[in-house]
């Protein structure tokens, strides 16, 4: 932990992927349950994260970006975040196996 406070902001786009994900796993796999579990683990996932956002490596994109994206893995999936000045924003959840590098 480095001992600095950050504030937690969750954008839209984010929202929607992983309202996506859920529909998906909720109506056409037929699991409510695991995609409740899933949702619970990216919460934890980012809520342990929050503590120490920019201390591990930043994502290295083909992009030039103002800002760097850091990645956290939950099960097959990605969660792209951002760190500007004491917050922490989450922007993106894509499933790891698609070919997301066109799509952050």
């Amino acid at each position: 932990m480095n001992g600095k406070r950050y504030e937690l902001s969750i954008l839209p786009l984010f929202e929607d992927d992983l309202n996506e994900i859920v529909d998906y796993i909720t109506y056409r796999l037929k699991n409510p349950a695991a995609a409740e579990r899933l949702v619970d683990d990216v919460e934890a996932a980012i809520i342990e994260r929050f503590t120490c956002a920019e201390s591990f490596e930043p994502y290295h994109s083909a992009r030039e970006r103002q800002y760097p994206y850091y990645r956290i893995q939950v099960r097959n999936f990605t969660v792209f975040y951002v760190v500007i000045g004491n917050t922490m924003e989450v922007r993106r959840i894509l499933y790891s196996r698609r070919n997301w590098k066109d799509r952050i």
